[in-house]
């Protein structure tokens, strides 16, 4: 659609053209002030409980440096990980952290970019607010500043941290400013997806496929060398922060790198933006066939997130074969260190070793399924949001059908993909196909449960849907973080994955608690139908 008639007349010096910035800011950091503290302070905070974690397990500079040295020798845990360039705590702080910190910086930028840009033009609002005094490049930079506070937040709350766990000084300020360029890095590149594609979903999409891309080249640069100088390092905006050293002799110049491509990048979403109508992109959506071929409420549903499926499917069979490949190299990634081979059992178990590596895997795979089942049952609400619900239940498909679509999609997808992840692992690890499957598929019932939380929010709370978010993320962060730091055990009985039998391996299936998980989860997801069904649809 056409920017409103006068638009241009009003917006079209530069000071016009970002006329609004402020009010539109003050909107969105008032829609993410939940999203965005939850994100920057349990990402932040992982950083400062990993060092904590290091500086108990490694406390000796003699066992950190064996450390440093099984690390850099393991080509498989060097595609995981990254090389080691220190064995101070802050150096092995960094190496951990700064791939997996970097990745999720940049996705918590795209979410908040994509939300204040593609999303509102998708559901109309952008129109709205268009048509009052508002420039054309407004919400863009309202979004890039958005995303701009947040990593910087975030940047402050890992220098904070790690100076907190004995790990300050300049190599903090370097690990930090790394993973806040990497987040801006990633909010710029998705402001320019935001402007090819009419539809949130797929800019979202495709910026996701820009940071798994990145993280590949990174993980096939540094499996090859033992230094971060592979090309392939170099080609992957991840791998420039892996090579910024933190705590190893900081190569400050890197930043430089990371802030050009930030502003080249930044610069080419602004010229596109001013060169589409409100509600436009460069890459139209197809039209679809003259006559419909989806007869069914499932069809659509599978229609709508076929992609997604598939991406998650194929993600979890490729993460299944390298975790599995790392399997067989359990005993050194742990050495004789006692207390690290004590968290892989809080995480996997009390049955040997490898047993317990392998059990904590899948327990990894089924927390990162939990995302899978909350962003598809949340489908639901974005389809309501945008308008697109209220035409289907117009004709002759019930609201119970019209959602029973999108959750078969969402829990029988969830079953598919820890299936093929645990297939992945036996096929990594080269045995056990029986025993890691059946350890994968139990661990269905806590993902089918924090999947019912989300339908039950939808249902009732439809406004609060988004806290799905939280509690998947809550979770998830007591089952990668709580074995480290050794929490209480009631606190970690608040994530459902800690009921679960420790499998493969242990004591053998323990079926009360996953019957109990599975029948809360049948009882929470009627509620939500109940409650959907009694509501009025969003408009």
């Amino acid at each position: 659609m056409t920017a409103p008639a006068g638009a241009g007349r009003r917006t079209g010096s530069a000071t016009g053209q970002l006329a609004g910035t402020r009010p539109l800011l003050r909107l969105a950091l008032r829609r993410d002030r939940i999203m965005m503290p939850i994100w920057v302070i349990v990402l932040g905070a992982s950083f400062s409980s990993v060092g904590k974690s290091f500086a108990s397990l490694y406390d000796t500079a003699a066992r950190r440096a064996e450390l440093a040295t099984s690390m850099n020798a393991n080509s498989s845990l060097r595609a995981l990980y990254g090389p080691v360039f220190n064995d101070s705590v802050g150096g092995l702080v960094s190496w951990r952290m700064v791939g997996f910190g970097g990745a999720l910086a940049a996705v918590m930028s795209l979410i908040v970019v994509i939300r204040h840009t593609r999303e509102e033009e998708e559901t109309g609002r952008q129109e709205m607010l268009s048509s009052a005094m508002v420039g054309r490049r407004a919400p863009l930079t309202a979004a890039l500043l958005a995303a701009m506070i947040a990593n910087a937040a975030l940047a402050l709350v890992i220098t904070a941290g790690m100076a907190g766990s004995g790990g300050g000084g300049a190599g903090a300020v370097a690990l930090a400013l790394a993973i806040a360029g990497i987040g801006m890095l990633f909010a710029c590149t998705a402001a320019i997806a935001a402007q090819f594609t009419e539809s949130a979903r797929l800019a979202k999409g495709l910026t996701a496929a820009v940071i798994g891309a990145a993280f590949v080249l990174k993980a096939a640069g540094d499996s090859a060398t033992d230094d971060g100088s592979s090309v392939l390092t170099w080609l992957s905006p991840i791998g420039w922060a892996e090579n910024v050293r933190a705590y190893a002799d900081e190569r400050w110049w890197v930043l430089l790198v990371i802030a050009a491509a930030v502003a080249i990048q930044a610069a080419l979403a602004y010229t596109l933006a001013g060169r589409r109508d409100v509600g436009m992109s460069f890459l139209a959506t197809r039209p679809g066939p003259a006559q419909g071929r989806i007869s069914t409420a499932f069809g659509l549903a599978l229609r709508l997130q076929r992609g997604s499926l598939i991406g998650w499917t194929l993600s979890f069979a490729v993460v299944g074969v390298v975790f599995g490949g790392l399997t067989g190299g359990a005993a050194d990634l742990v050495g004789d260190n006692a207390k690290t081979q004590e968290i892989f059992e809080r995480m996997g178990g009390q049955s040997g070793l490898t047993d317990a590596f392998l059990a904590a895997m899948v327990s990894m795979l089924g927390m990162v399924a939990a995302l899978y089942i909350v962003a598809t049952v949340l489908r639901l609400h974005g389809e309501e949001t945008a308008g697109r619900a209220e035409p289907v239940l117009a004709g002759g498909v019930s609201r119970i059908g019209w959602a029973a679509g999108h959750l078969a999609i969402a829990f029988g997808g969830a079953a598919l993909i820890m299936a093929v992840g645990g297939l992945g692992l036996a096929v990594g690890y080269g045995h056990e196909l029986p025993a890691v499957l059946g350890a994968s598929l139990a661990q269905l019932p806590a993902i089918w449960l924090l999947g019912a939380v989300a339908v039950l929010l939808y249902g009732a709370l439809p406004k609060a849907a988004v806290a799905s978010w939280g509690v998947a993320g809550i979770c998830l962060a007591l089952g990668w973080i709580g074995p480290a730091i050794d929490l209480p055990q009631p606190v970690m009985d608040v994530s459902p994955f800690t009921h679960l039998p420790k499998l493969p391996g242990g004591t053998g299936m323990e079926w009360g608690p996953v019957l109990a998980l599975t029948a809360t989860a049948v009882v929470l997801v009627g509620a939500g139908l109940a409650a959907l069904r009694r509501r009025d649809v969003l408009t």
